[in-house]
């Protein structure tokens, strides 16, 4: 009988503790709590324009992504033809662990964009409720761009 009243309260303890363990908030940040993460494309001609000079550089900022752990949206300037920078202005980074992820992330995924120049890039381990996040915002940048 004691067994069976040890069990029950150990089984009960663990199913409460499960119910109220804290994941990731989902609450979206707004983009002013949020710093902006970006890098220009490497490029062998780069020419570095900014306002509206003659180069024909566009900014194109991509629809907001919702996903589970918070908004992503991607902002490209395009010039020629091609990605010249990408920005990501909105990311999940909530807590720390989405901190974490997403700064060895989002450096990966704007890399892939500029090296690739289409939406057509690989996920990141550990991060795929960003990258997919990433890449629908891109695609949206993209269209826009008509690229």
């Amino acid at each position: 009988m004691r067994r069976i009243v040890l069990w029950v309260m150990s089984t009960i303890t663990v199913v409460v503790m499960m119910f109220g363990y804290k994941t990731s908030t989902s609450g979206a940040a707004t983009a002013s709590d949020q710093q902006v993460i970006s890098r220009p494309a490497t490029s062998t001609n780069s020419t570095s324009t900014s306002g509206s000079g003659s180069s024909g550089a566009k900014t194109y900022t991509g629809d907001v992504a919702q996903t589970r752990w918070g908004p992503v949206q991607v902002q490209i300037k395009v010039s020629g033809g091609k990605v010249t920078a990408v920005s990501v202005p909105q990311y999940p980074n909530d807590n720390p662990r989405d901190q974490e992820i997403n700064s060895y992330a989002l450096p990966v995924l704007i890399q892939e964009t500029t090296d690739a120049q289409s939406a057509e890039i690989s996920m990141v381990s550990g991060a795929t409720v960003t990258s997919v996040g990433y890449v629908q915002s891109l695609q949206s940048a993209l269209d826009q761009a008509g690229l």
